[in-house]
């Protein structure tokens, strides 16, 4: 399968950030792409740098206007695409939604995001309610995509119910980076654990794994840290973990990455990781510690 990642800086004009992606997305079809996966809130700056009530501004409802747009992207292009929106839900009641869209522009599902952050300059608290659709795979016609958004990427929870369910491949819509303050290396170390999680993800449970991440320094509108600087490195890793793809860091990128779809079965017959769950001493696991 012909899988698009669209790495992308953002500015702060929301239309030239969707015309950008538009011509992207366009430039990926070109190259023969079936599905294309966009990075985490790609439609503004991260905007969670701040706690901010204006900032519910950005949010809209799904069904709307961006995914009026982004269905007609992919309908025109005839690919299965992957986005990632701030959803209105109701007044007060907001999430970070990756919404997937079809071949014929229809919406295929929707995945809100499980695990929320809440650390400096990543106050995603402050504006997202919790998932409450749980780790479903959404349907699709090129195969049932196990899609989680960001930070759910560092819990092997998630990976793995997905893959119970029946997941063909993991994707996780990325917004992640370094602050100023971090030495190189500590922003090398973080880096470097981000990839290495998502391919154990891959190696745990046998699938294929697709993370797109934004890239660009981006500022702190309060002026209290030295913004973010987006570590790009949007990657794809095959059922061993291998790198099949790995972007640069400070470089928006469009990629075009074959991914063996059937590679998996194979690797699952070598490792079969899920036959050999001790499936009936895992209760423990559904508490938060073990005291």
């Amino acid at each position: 399968m012909k899988t698009a990642l669209i790495q992308m800086s953002c500015t702060p004009n929301a239309d030239d950030n969707r015309a950008r992606l538009a011509e992207h997305i366009a430039e990926a079809a070109a190259q023969g792409a079936e599905l294309v996966v966009l990075q985490e809130l790609h439609n503004t700056p991260y905007f969670c740098q701040v706690e901010d009530t204006c900032n519910f501004d950005l949010a809209e409802p799904i069904p709307g206007p961006s995914t009026a747009f982004f269905g007609n992207l992919a309908k025109l292009h005839g690919v299965v695409l992957v986005t990632s929106l701030f959803e209105r839900r109701a007044a007060g009641l907001y999430h970070n939604t990756a919404v997937v869209f079809e071949r014929d522009g229809s919406i295929a599902g929707r995945y809100r995001k499980m695990h929320i952050p809440d650390d400096p300059a990543y106050y995603e608290k402050f504006y997202f309610t919790p998932g409450d659709l749980g780790f479903e795979p959404i349907d699709t016609s090129v195969g049932r995509l196990g899609v989680q958004v960001c930070w759910d990427q560092w819990y092997p929870e998630g990976a793995r119910l997905m893959a119970l369910r029946g997941a063909d491949i993991l994707i996780y819509p990325t917004a992640i980076g370094t602050e100023s303050s971090d030495t190189p290396e500590e922003q090398e170390r973080q880096r470097e654990a981000w990839t290495t999680v998502q391919r154990g993800h891959a190696v745990a449970n046998g699938l294929p794994v697709v993370s797109v991440n934004r890239t660009g320094w981006e500022p702190d509108p309060s002026g209290q840290t030295g913004g973010i600087s987006f570590w790009g490195s949007s990657f794809v890793a095959g059922p061993q973990g291998e790198i099949l793809y790995r972007a640069p860091k400070d470089e928006e990128t469009v990629a075009v990455v074959d991914i063996d779809m059937k590679r998996s079965e194979h690797v699952r017959r070598w490792w079969p990781f899920l036959r050999d769950r001790r499936i009936e001493a895992f209760g423990p696991l559904a508490k938060r510690f073990l005291d």
